[in-house]
């Protein structure tokens, strides 16, 4: 079949998805509880289903009630016992992967179980979902006539008593259905290449020359191979190399710091942006407009969703029902991988609620508040993008550590940044920095009120692939590897500091 008609053709069957998305806004509590519902149901002779008694649940409050709320340090035994090769557990059908997900950058390793039901409705499902809200927002696309470059599964798939591990792209790359791998560049022998530097250059070798209409993986790692295409092909941006560019898929970590870059990769005001939420748990949230800040929480998953204001405690919990406008929240989800009512770190707060679109705005254990300042990483990164843009520079990777208190000296940040162009006066830049945090944090403000607590944030300057050779260093290049950006300990900065 011809390219320019099987866009047509793939275009009009994503299409047929919006009815069905449309049905989800328009009765999100509805749809919600029937998730629950056969969640429940379709887990009653599992073991946590005879513990806690599944077959009587009728309600959301019988399931609060009765179910605990866990991180995984709670699970995790019970997880190795399936990894073993023990099932039925906490799913009904034998669940052979797990994802390996270390959360942050130093985090002893997770191991997040992923059901049969999970990559087929939640994962893949929300690769054509993707595809179907674009399609939506952009009717003439020809996205289709292309492949998408795709930059993930920067680690092999280990077999382990019968069970199988690795990065989540990896897990969804290898169990990919023959169409899918078709749109795509690399091919999948490509995409797992465990050895970072040498995967990069071949993704080049063997996409350059390929009709490349859309981009998705990290920001940090796909802008590291795009300079490299850059640097290898002479060209002044992506577009020449790849004219027919459209859109870049995006997640895993703050776009906002790499706007700018991007822009530059991309100068086009016609290239769009589109955000997506998802981890190793499962897959939430979409960016379901042009040029929009906000993500359309996916409610036909197989995942159950519950929130804990970040301000409050675990018994404020609420449902989905109960959730009120710009309030920063904890979340906690219940999967059709068995994972119930489940603490991922993430926290969110909801910016619309019909239908529900939310941003991410950070992690639970990523802030500061040695001092009683509770910054956390939303502050910082806003902070960051506002300052940029008033001094005309732009920032590659950074992370903040404290300066702890001294008998006659009063605490600080120290701000450890990698810039991709320095401003000019790097004082100016810390000055207006600190005023941006002030105005977004109450907290912050009264601390750094006349000093009284908080002198201004230091400066330390990172040479260029700093953090990029501090995650080498640890073997943690690409996938879904993180900087941690915000820390209450000095762990991180002092390593850094040290290599550079």
């Amino acid at each position: 079949m011809p390219i320019p008609i099987f866009n047509s053709v793939a275009s009009f069957f994503l299409k047929r998805r919006i009815g069905q998305i449309e049905l989800f806004k328009d009765y999100p509590i509805e749809v919600q509880q029937e998730v629950l519902r056969k969640l429940v149901v379709y887990s009653i002779d599992t073991e946590v289903g005879k513990k806690f008694d599944f077959k009587t649940i009728r309600h959301y409050n019988d399931f609060k009630e009765r179910v605990p709320i866990v991180a995984y340090e709670d699970i995790y035994k019970d997880i190795e016992r399936n990894r073993k090769g023990e099932q039925n557990i906490f799913w009904r059908t034998p669940i052979k992967w797990f994802a390996k997900s270390s959360g942050t950058t130093n985090a002893k390793s997770k191991f997040i179980p992923i059901s049969f039901e999970s990559l087929e409705d939640c994962h893949y499902k929300a690769g054509k979902d993707m595809l179907s809200l674009y399609f939506n927002n952009n009717i003439n696309s020809q996205l289709l006539a292309g492949k998408c470059l795709r930059l993930g599964g920067s680690k092999d798939i280990y077999e382990d008593n019968s069970s199988y591990y690795g990065d989540l792209s990896a897990i969804i790359i290898d169990n990919l259905p023959f169409w899918a791998e078709l749109g795509s560049t690399p091919g999948s022998k490509v995409s797992l290449i465990s050895e970072w530097e040498k995967k990069v250059q071949a993704i080049i070798n063997e996409s350059i020359n390929e009709n490349v209409t859309s981009f998705a993986g990290v920001p940090s790692w796909m802008l590291s191979l795009l300079q490299q295409v850059i640097q290898q092909t002479g060209k002044e941006n992506i577009l020449e190399v790849w004219s027919n560019s459209e859109v870049y898929f995006h997640g895993g970590v703050n776009f906002d710091p790499y706007r700018n870059l991007y822009k530059k990769l991309f100068p086009s005001k016609d290239f769009k942006y589109f955000e997506i939420y998802n981890a190793s748990e499962g897959f939430f949230a979409i960016q379901d407009q042009n040029n929009s800040d906000e993500l359309l929480l996916m409610l036909d998953y197989g995942i159950f969703y519950e929130f804990i204001p970040t301000s409050g405690s675990e018994q404020e919990i609420v449902s989905l029902a109960d959730v009120k406008l710009n309030v920063n929240y904890a979340m906690v989800i219940s999967t059709n991988s068995g994972l119930w009512r489940y603490k991922i770190g993430d926290t969110i707060k909801f910016t619309c609620l019909n239908p529900f679109r939310l941003k991410v705005t950070g992690r639970t254990k990523h802030f500061i508040n040695v001092f009683g300042e509770e910054i956390v990483v939303e502050n910082a990164e806003k902070a960051l993008s506002l300052t940029c843009e008033l001094t005309k520079s732009e920032i590659s990777d950074y992370t903040v550590g404290p300066i702890f208190m001294g008998s006659k000296t009063k605490g600080s940040h120290e701000w450890l940044i990698e810039f991709g162009k320095t401003p000019d006066d790097v004082n100016k830049f810390m000055e207006i920095l600190d005023l941006n945090l002030q105005r977004l944090n109450s907290d912050y403000e009264a601390k750094r009120y006349k000093n009284s607590t908080l002198e201004i944030p230091k400066l330390q300057i990172a040479r260029k692939n700093l953090f990029y050779d501090w995650l080498a260093s640890k073997n943690k290049l690409g996938g879904q590897n993180k900087i941690p950006r915000l820390s209450n300990s000095r762990e991180y900065i002092d390593e850094l500091i040290k290599m550079n």
